[in-house]
């Protein structure tokens, strides 16, 4: 089974934004909203976009999300 891309997060979080993954991580660990069981990269892509309490770069997500992929 594939791990939820929140967990991947988690793994990055950090108390210092030291990269992108590392400030989308502390966001989302912020956002009690945020889809913590989602595998699914439109799941997660349409929460950033319209529900997201907070702005992040979709373009840099794509590219976490490869990250997640390749984990």
């Amino acid at each position: 089974m594939t791990e939820p891309f929140y967990r991947f997060l988690m793994r990055h979080k950090s108390p210092v934004e030291i990269d992108d993954v590392t400030r989308l991580a502390n966001l989302a660990f912020r956002d009690t909203l945020f889809p913590k069981q989602a595998v699914d990269f439109d799941e997660v892509s349409n929460y950033l976009e319209t529900h997201a309490p907070f702005y992040f770069n979709l373009t840099l997500f794509d590219d976490i999300w490869q990250q997640y992929l390749e984990s």
